[in-house]
């Protein structure tokens, strides 16, 4: 007999692996396997090992609460990873008493036993673990502020100091007030533990992530975001002397890159400006050109998703041919690149979500974690030369057969000359003979995607008997340039209509009740959410997260709103004052007749707090049924790394708003 799933499962009973990596052999990987336990606030992390086809798993490490970014050593004798073991502090935003815990970074044997060795610790935390070609020498990146280069902690009882910036980056979400601090790359040496800062030596400091040695290990090319990850450029630091190289204009992006094997060439993808879309280039060393590969790639390269672990970067197959890891119409897949042509053709795709793939030696293995609906949370390997993809590891296996999951019917709709993908999550325990409640769920973005990933919300709705429909609207990233771009100064317009029309075509299905509509979004989402319910009353109940509620405030008070802004709405406020007002949801919000919960972290620096109390009290004004939920501590992301209980009170919440105003 099963059940539905609930929030509580979803929060405390399943387990993530993810970050999957090869040993240099190819017949051993580790991963880190993560879980919460009921009453704990925050969940835990411990690194394993497997063989490459799952058996003899077990795990590595064991002290402290969260390990991970595990990475072989050349010659996979030992690996080093990162660990909270020894700190006693943890961030307040993420439910502590406001101090940083701290991270050390470990060396630990593999194969002959013995203790984990601390190399180095810093009292935040420590990322992006590289080691050099030679594997004496550990690269990783972690905060360091110019005004507290030794990292000495606040004096007890001391007001806060003073902030005052001249820069316009000067905060971040999930990072809050940073002025100068910044993440740099730093160099340890694994016999000594001497360690030494590469970058950072800049009148104005920027974010250096993600570094990668050349073959030589006289380089390291490094992702350098510009106006808070709005753009970016590829730079590479000189080891001996940290000088540095830039690739690309700063108004570019940065996606994914990788040096050839004979350490002659970069490939890298990006942008010479943001536009949501990525195309290849090479870059020559030797005479410092670059060349642009493609132009429209029909591909999105992975370069960070999720965002807490990094790139998937590309591989070099030989000194011409590049594998790489791609999202196309909300799926994963693999695609080869060649170098001097440009030429990409696919490899391998799945109905499933990867964020991080690595490779065997040989390249014939793919380790990469897999989320489709029916699985989340596991790692699999794909073979290429018989084209198997296998899931070697089964933490939720027992949990899923007892709380299956709504897998989804995938549709398609024409307006004008583009094909609008949707999907369909049918409710527990289905019977085509009733009719159901729908809610439309809206991604964010507004550049982002849905797909054939597992979503943990649109999985609690289904649980809760309600028919799930979404859509990758125009503006959705995976589908090309042309169609990501189709949003640029338009929100609230064709994406709006692409929406509308997706719910016509789901209602024609006999089992939906088109008189119990509800909607649901986050972010860009709610925007649309909040957008939709002063443009029509068809739908009957509304929760909306974290909106862009009005873009002229936004502007000038979101973290990006600065860059994102002017990309998006193609001026600024001053400049175009009608558009701004035409496109906000807050100039159509008291037509509302719609009840709504609008749920909302309360240090979101990305979509501020302000923008859900301005819609707050415009709908109160308005007479609609409305509910605030603030979620202390919360930055924009709080639904990925905040407090469980906020997490499970989100999930539970928002079901149960459309339970009583839908069933």
């Amino acid at each position: 007999m099963t059940s539905p799933l609930t929030p509580e499962i979803l929060i405390y009973d399943l387990k993530g692996a993810g970050d999957p990596q090869f040993a240099p052999d190819g017949t051993r990987l580790i991963y880190t396997l993560g879980q919460t336990e009921r009453g704990q606030p925050h969940g835990t992390s411990q690194i394993w090992l497997c063989d490459r086809d799952g058996g003899n798993a077990r795990q590595l490490t064991g002290g402290g609460e969260h390990n991970g970014g595990g990475r072989w050593s050349p010659d996979g004798a030992q690996i080093a990873f990162v660990s909270d073991r020894g700190g006693d502090r943890r961030p307040e935003r993420n439910g502590g008493d406001g101090k940083e815990k701290g991270a050390g970074l470990y060396i630990l044997p593999i194969g002959e036993g013995g203790e984990a060795r601390e190399l180095t610790r810093h009292a935040q935390r420590i990322g992006d673990l590289a080691w050099s070609p030679d594997g004496r020498h550990l690269a990783y990146t972690t905060l360091y502020d110019p005004e507290n280069p030794d990292e000495q902690p606040e004096p007890e009882g001391a007001a806060p100091k003073v902030r005052v910036t001249r820069r316009l980056d000067y905060k971040q979400d999930n990072r809050g007030y940073l002025h100068d601090l910044r993440t740099q790359v730093f160099i340890v040496d694994v016999a000594s533990g001497e360690r030494r800062r590469l970058s950072g030596d800049e009148p104005e400091p920027a974010d250096y992530n993600f570094p990668q040695w050349s073959p030589d290990g006289r380089t390291i090319a490094a992702s350098r975001p510009n106006h808070n990850g709005m753009q970016g450029q590829l730079a590479l630091l000189d080891v001996a002397t940290g000088g540095m190289t830039l690739l690309g204009p700063e108004e570019g992006t940065i996606g994914v890159w990788s040096w050839s094997p004979n350490g002659a060439r970069l490939i890298y993808s990006g942008d010479t400006r943001q536009t949501y879309q990525s195309d290849f280039f090479v870059h020559t060393v030797a005479d410092g050109t670059t060349r642009r590969l493609t132009d429209d790639l029909q591909v999105l390269p992975v370069a960070g998703f999720p965002t807490i672990i990094g790139p998937s970067q590309p591989v070099w197959l030989d000194e011409r041919q590049v594998l790489f890891h791609a999202v196309r119409a909300g799926a994963s897949g693999v695609h080869i690149i060649d170098s001097e042509s440009g030429v990409v053709e696919p490899v391998k795709s799945w109905r499933a979500i990867s964020g991080q793939v690595s490779t065997s030696r040989d390249h014939r293995y793919l380790a990469h974690d897999y989320s489709r609906a029916d699985t989340i949370g596991e790692i699999a390997i794909t073979d290429m030369q018989t084209d198997e993809t296998t899931i070697i590891t089964h933490h939720n296996d027992a949990l899923l057969a007892a709380h299956p999951t709504s897998e989804p019917d995938h549709f398609a709709i024409g307006r004008g000359k583009y094909e609008i993908e949707a999907w369909i999550l049918k409710p527990h325990d289905f019977d085509p003979r009733k009719r159901y409640p729908l809610i439309l769920d809206v991604h964010g973005g507004p550049n982002g995607f849905y797909g054939w990933g597992f979503n943990a919300i649109q999985q609690t709705l289904a649980a809760a008997g309600f028919v799930v429909v979404y859509a990758n609207p125009r503006g959705s990233s995976s589908y090309g340039r042309e169609f990501t771009q189709q949003v640029i100064r338009d929100w609230g317009n064709e994406d709006f209509k692409d929406l509308m029309a997706v719910v016509d075509k789901a209602i024609e299905q006999p089992y939906v009740d088109p008189e119990r509509l509800g909607i649901f979004g986050y972010s860009y989402g709610g925007y649309m959410t909040s957008w939709t319910i002063g443009q029509t009353t068809r739908f009957k109940a509304a929760v909306c997260g974290a909106p862009c509620f009005d873009l002229e405030s936004f502007y000038g008070t979101s973290d990006i709103g600065h860059t994102f802004g002017r990309t998006q709405f193609g001026a600024a406020p001053h400049e175009d004052r009608e558009w701004y007002a035409a496109h906000s949801p807050s100039t159509f919000i008291h037509r509302a007749t719609t009840p709504t919960l609008i749920v909302h972290g309360e240090e979101d620096h990305r979509c501020p707090i302000g923008q859900g109390e301005q819609m707050f009290i415009a709908l109160l004004d308005a007479g609609v049924e409305t509910e605030f939920a603030r979620y202390p501590g919360g930055s924009h992301l709080f639904l990925r790394g905040g407090p469980t209980t906020h997490r499970e009170d989100f999930l539970a919440r928002t079901a149960g708003w459309f339970t009583t105003h839908l069933r």
